[in-house]
């Protein structure tokens, strides 16, 4: 399959509704899917959704060290995992989740529970000590904190979140994690650029989506407010928000949008029509990383084509670690 084809065109006749239509997804999300994903990811993406999940966690170098981290929980009895691409992270087998969560370590905010997928595009983002980051939908405040620590609690992030509950969550997460640099607000997140125009070096949008990397087939509640319709209305608001963080950055600024969701009209359609809107002034840059599990960006959809360079975004593949997820940088 080409950069940007669309897989449906690989699916053979043979191919029975039953071999992709798993117990407890919704029937028009595999159908979708199935025109998303080549072949090859397809199955394997299915298959993860009712698998047991590993679960990965940061050390939260804010208030410890990773070494003395690492020695604790091995001499609990945890088999520790590196992470390649971040030496801070580290994934355990899915049996030992509960012994992981009533770790010391874990009570104590030494440690952070986070799926890789979610660290990302903070890792892609690359946030700087001493800088003004804007984090624009950021509740619980995953990758707020991961910024801070990258940050080594230097500069100042912004932290914007609309929905109250969410909101004090995040404020009391940042300050039970040691995250000093961090400044909640409660706000709406499409007007932060009225208070800051090109204000920020950098910002993160994580935006608010459908979920769809994060469904499972054995849990309902995970799937049962998905609809096409569901789709739509997070397009409209990831539009919104996207418009919005590009007015706040700094000319020469850089920006990540990232989802959980596989939906094109979340993800590729998003950047493209932002691409339009401020045609010469925003461009796609490459995500500083490779992984397995990433796939380049589609430039088509059902019909509509897309600026070549979202081939430049990444998707993220499912899989026994990994959550569905989508990653774009924009400079």
């Amino acid at each position: 399959m080409t950069p940007g084809s669309s897989p449906k065109q690989s699916v053979s006749p043979d191919d029975s509704d039953e071999k992709h239509q798993p117990a407890g997804l919704p029937e028009g999300f595999v159908e979708r899917l199935s025109e998303i994903l080549a072949i090859p990811d397809l199955e394997p993406a299915l298959g993860s959704f009712g698998a047991p999940r590993n679960v990965a966690f940061r050390v939260n170098t804010l208030v410890a060290k990773v070494e003395e981290v690492v020695e604790e929980l091995v001499a609990a009895g945890l088999e520790l995992c590196p992470v390649s691409w971040l030496e801070s992270a580290f994934t355990v087998s899915a049996h030992d989740r509960e012994l992981l969560l009533d770790s010391r370590p874990h009570r104590e905010g030494r440690i952070y529970v986070q799926n890789l997928s979610s660290m990302i595009p903070p890792l892609s983002l690359d946030a700087q000590p001493g800088e003004e980051i804007l984090d624009l939908a950021a509740a619980p405040g995953s990758k707020t904190h991961q910024m801070a620590c990258a940050m080594r609690n230097t500069g100042r992030i912004t932290a914007v979140e609309v929905v109250r509950a969410r909101y004090y969550k995040l404020r009391d997460n940042m300050e039970r994690l040691g995250a000093d640099c961090v400044r909640p607000f409660f706000q709406d997140g499409t007007r932060t650029w009225r208070h800051r125009p090109e204000f920020f070096d950098r910002v993160l949008l994580d935006a608010p989506c459908s979920s769809e990397g994060r469904f499972r087939s054995d849990t309902p509640e995970t799937t049962r407010y998905w609809s096409t319709r569901k789709v739509s209305e997070m397009s409209r608001k990831q539009r919104r928000l996207l418009y919005s963080a590009i007015r706040c950055l700094k000319p020469g600024g850089s920006l990540v949008y990232s989802t959980c969701s596989f939906s094109p009209e979340e993800n590729e359609m998003v950047v493209h029509k932002l691409l339009a809107k401020f045609a010469g002034a925003v461009r796609v840059a490459p995500v500083p990383l490779e992984h397995p599990q990433f796939r380049k960006g589609l430039t088509s959809w059902r019909g509509r084509e897309f600026d070549d360079s979202i081939s430049m975004t990444r998707r993220i593949i499912p899989d026994a670690t990994m959550d569905g997820f989508f990653v774009c940088r924009l400079e």
